[in-house]
């Protein structure tokens, strides 16, 4: 067959940062990669072309999200490519470097390309021996590379040398290659995370900065020195994917339940997870749920925030889709879901439940005093208000006793204030304020300037 860029579509998870890749391989076949267990967007992308996915292929055990891999080869017959080094106790076609696959008209190579994880592959698609693109997965992703941390600090430097050989690798491939990373802006995964998603081989040979490093060491010293921190359900998922997630017959459930069933759930050891706005929030909470507003990013603060082993109960407002909460929490591994409030926060109030507020204000509003920061620390070093607390919202909890009484509470917009204040209160304080805003509203509205930079966009 002959290729074309039509024939490639990027599937970008904009919550996670990655991108999963539909590649249609003629006569209405197509082969995944990295797809996620929340196959929506694929499986909807797949019928509006007309194609059956016979080929899925993961490049390395995620860390942050479950394979689709699995499920694809449940619904529709796929077969799944992976590493042979990853152990996977699921039917699959093991490959090694320099491995091909068949595809009917297009071949897949494996590389192998460790650094990321130990097991990692590349996938060179090939059209005879025209070398038209590599899915690099986590190694060599646009303007970086991923990080080599997730299997602990101790392997941290041994795998970033390892990835350093793996992207010296890739770099000898024709320059017009192009080059299909799954990590990307947004990915934790990331070090650091950047804005373009795709690139080619030659554009990355002039415009990585890892590429420009000197030596193997200098590569080392950048690449570690660019790691921030990563959420905590990072460190099981891998197994999760090596093992095979479980089949999930159509979307998990999220049933309805009344306010006596909920009360219940919730002397029972259950957690409230509260996904309204987070102004709606502020007004009217049940006393003890934490505040994860619905939004792309959802999956990655409840994979964070909350362990998988508790069952969860959610509160939204009518407008909002249980489905959407049910394939976040899903993708992550996350399904302990013991159901949602029936018709909401009204509900709970109708019943005689006790509700509480939280003071969310704008920066012309807000008190002087403390402000505590809860941003990740590459948008801390960005731009800052001076003599702000710096405390990231995934450690929070740990350091409720250093957040000053009375603090205004921030972060860049006020979602991941709330859901800072919101674990706070369960640490006993409810003398905080939520910023309904970022850094740059608070210095403009009390004459002051940003500390570190300017304030990120």
């Amino acid at each position: 067959m002959s290729f074309t860029d039509d024939h490639l579509l990027p599937l970008v998870d904009e919550g996670l940062g990655n991108s999963a890749y539909l590649v249609d391989l003629g006569d209405g076949r197509a082969l995944a990669v990295d797809a996620s267990r929340d196959l929506r967007t694929l499986n909807a992308a797949a019928r509006r072309r007309g194609l059956r996915v016979t080929f899925a292929a993961d490049t390395h055990l995620h860390a942050d999200f479950l394979s689709g891999a699995v499920q694809l080869g449940h619904d529709t017959g796929a077969t799944v490519l992976a590493s042979a080094a990853g152990g996977r106790l699921f039917d699959h076609i093991p490959l090694a470097d320099g491995d091909e696959v068949d595809l009917g008209g297009l071949t897949l190579r494996a590389l192998a390309t460790p650094g990321h994880t130990d097991e990692h592959l590349s996938f060179l698609l090939l059209d005879g021996e025209r070398e038209l693109g590599v899915f690099t997965g986590g190694s060599l992703i646009v303007n970086s590379a991923a990080r080599t941390d997730l299997l602990g600090p101790a392997r941290a430097d041994q795998l970033a040398r390892a990835q350093y050989r793996s992207l010296q690798r890739l770099i000898t491939l024709p320059d017009a290659v192009a080059v299909w990373p799954t990590h990307g802006a947004g990915s934790f995964c990331s070090a650091p995370p950047g804005i373009e998603r795709t690139s080619t081989i030659g554009d990355q040979k002039r415009a990585n900065p890892l590429l420009a490093a000197p030596d193997e060491d200098a590569f080392v010293g950048d690449l570690l020195a660019g790691l921030g921190t990563y959420p905590a359900y990072f460190t099981r998922l891998s197994e999760a994917n090596r093992r095979g997630p479980a089949i999930l017959a159509g979307t998990p459930a999220l049933p309805a339940l009344r306010p006596a069933t909920v009360r219940a759930l919730l002397a029972d050891g259950a957690t409230v997870v509260d996904v309204r706005p987070a102004a709606d929030f502020a007004a009217a909470h049940i006393p003890g749920a934490v505040s994860i507003p619905l939004r792309e990013q959802f999956a990655t603060w409840l994979g964070w925030l909350l362990p998988e082993t508790t069952p969860l109960v959610f509160v939204l407002n009518p407008d909002q889709d249980p489905a959407d909460i049910a394939w976040q929490s899903a993708k992550i591994g996350y399904e302990r879901l013991a159901g949602q409030l029936a018709v909401g926060i009204a509900a709970w109030t109708g019943d005689g439940g006790q509700v509480r507020s939280t003071a969310f204000t704008t920066a012309t509003r807000a008190p002087t005093g403390s402000y505590v920061d809860v941003r990740q620390a590459p948008e801390y070093r960005a731009g800052h208000v001076p003599g702000a607390i710096h405390l990231e919202l995934g450690g929070l909890t740990a350091h409720a006793a250093d957040v000053p009484a009375g603090a205004v509470v921030a972060c860049g917009r006020g979602e991941r204030a709330m859901t800072a204040a919101s674990l706070l209160e369960r640490a006993g304080r409810t003398d905080l304020t939520v910023l309904d805003g970022g850094p740059g509203d608070y210095v403009r509205a009390h004459d002051l300037n940003l500390t570190g930079g300017t304030e990120p966009s």
